[in-house]
């Protein structure tokens, strides 16, 4: 199989090129460990020589500094133990995705979720909880949300760009499926202002090994 490339359309830089990600939303048991074996090796195989090569290494101090301010962002909901229950702020998040953007969407609903989104942020950095850190799902779950939100941000401005239904994305004033918009993929990036950013890149074609075995498999 041809290795991992960085595309020209998506600007990498040097840095970013020596950079590999392996990773996949797991579960008790299933392939997960397997996958992250094989293109965990195949991610770190094709690092190795572009590493080599790559310049401007960052400061170690400047990783340090990096590293400190992870750490006291990730601490502060133990600074308020008084703060807004995090649980809470969960189940408000799932009531919203799932109310205004389900599986079924419509452009009102979903561009009302974006502000509601937004609110919910600021209430996440006013969380609070107690304990201390080993195993206190109510850190965990404080940690989790800005992970959450960001998710379900993207999620809400992937599905108002895509004006057709396909899949599990299904539009009410967009029913039919658009022979255009099968040709690109959705990519959020975070932009300069540390918004998100939407644009759509081509689709890769099918390489003639791919495409062998899909018609195998009929």
């Amino acid at each position: 199989m041809p290795k991992p490339k960085c595309p020209p359309s998506r600007g990498c830089s040097p840095r970013a090129k020596s950079r590999r990600a392996c990773t996949e939303p797991t579960a008790w048991g299933g392939n997960s460990l397997s996958d992250l074996l094989v293109f965990g090796k195949r991610a770190g195989e094709h690092r190795g020589p572009l590493r080599q090569g790559a310049s401007g290494a960052p400061d170690r101090s400047e990783l340090e500094a990096q590293i400190a301010s992870a750490a006291q962002s990730a601490l502060a909901p133990f600074e308020d133990a008084e703060g807004e229950n995090p649980f809470r702020i969960q189940q408000d998040l799932q009531q919203l995705m799932q109310a205004q953007v389900g599986i079924v969407r419509e452009e009102g609903e979903v561009a009302d979720a974006l502000p509601k989104l937004a609110a919910l942020r600021e209430r996440v950095k006013a969380a609070g909880v107690f304990g201390n850190r080993d195993f206190n799902p109510g850190w965990h779950t404080a940690l989790d949300l800005h992970h959450m939100l960001t998710v379900s941000e993207a999620i809400a401005r992937s599905a108002l760009a895509r004006k057709e239904s396909r899949g599990a994305h299904f539009r009410l004033d967009f029913p039919n499926k658009d022979p255009e918009a099968a040709k690109v993929n959705s990519c959020i990036r975070k932009g300069e202002d540390g918004s998100m950013e939407l644009t759509t890149t081509p689709l890769v074609p099918l390489s003639e090994e791919h495409r062998a075995i899909i018609e195998e498999m009929g």
